[in-house]
């Protein structure tokens, strides 16, 4: 197993390797497999879903019980909404 390169660059500095060409590309890296045409028979093209803003009241106690779990409450709102919905298209 290849040791694992895991680099962070903010956009700024991705934008200044693009602009000089400099950036890595590992030329021994493997392709991926061909993929036939029976694979792409079937095929549909869907537009991907975007997220919506909307704004919402919650019990105080509701939103203390996540917020006091640190950041990424509001993402562990939304995780447990997409649970709940699977669970009850699932019945």
């Amino acid at each position: 197993m290849t040791k694992p390169d895991i680099r962070r660059y903010t956009i700024e500095q991705i934008k200044e390797f693009n602009e000089r060409g400099d950036y890595y590309h590992n030329p021994d890296a493997p392709e991926g497999p061909e993929l036939g045409d029976e694979f792409w028979k079937n095929a549909v093209l869907r537009e991907p879903l975007t997220s919506k803003s909307v704004h919402l009241k919650l019990d105080p106690e509701v939103f203390e019980f996540f917020k006091q779990q640190g950041k990424g409450h509001i993402t562990r709102m939304q995780n447990v909404l997409a649970a709940y919905v699977k669970a009850q298209k699932s019945r």
